[in-house]
């Protein structure tokens, strides 16, 4: 039997992420209706704009959180190294917080080494399920 215990930091990495998730969701609705984006309209595809970053920043993590849950649930039910899953999954936060901003404020080389920061932590979670695995 697995000590769900020994990985509170990495539930409470994704309880942090869920609160990010809204968070940005929230930020990019208040542009729309600030910059009275009509709904349903595609968002000018323009870097310059606060509204498309703040709802590209918004969709990139769209894009990676089930990448996350999967494998946060997979090391864990592999009973993997707490101590690896848990760094890696507060860095895959604290990357995905770091990108947000760095997009909001359209830091492109910021975001992009952020990016790679979160890819890594990912790929160290899935390593370590596997390692367990083995």
């Amino acid at each position: 039997m697995v000590d769900l215990t020994q990985y509170n930091p990495a539930f409470l990495a994704l309880g942090l992420t869920a609160l990010l998730m809204l968070l940005q969701l929230l930020i990019a609705d208040v542009l729309a209706i600030v910059k009275k984006q009509t709904p349903g309209f595609p968002i000018e595809n323009n870097h310059a704009s606060l509204l498309f970053r703040a709802n590209r920043a918004h969709l990139n993590i769209n894009e990676s959180i089930a990448i996350f849950i999967l494998s946060i649930a997979f090391a864990i039910a592999m009973n993997a190294n707490s101590n690896v899953i848990n760094g890696a999954a507060l860095i895959y936060f604290a990357a995905r917080a770091f990108y947000a901003l760095s997009y909001y404020f359209n830091f492109k080389l910021m975001r992009s080494a952020l990016f790679a920061v979160s890819l890594v932590a990912l790929i160290v979670i899935n390593l370590a399920g596997f390692v367990a695995w083995f």
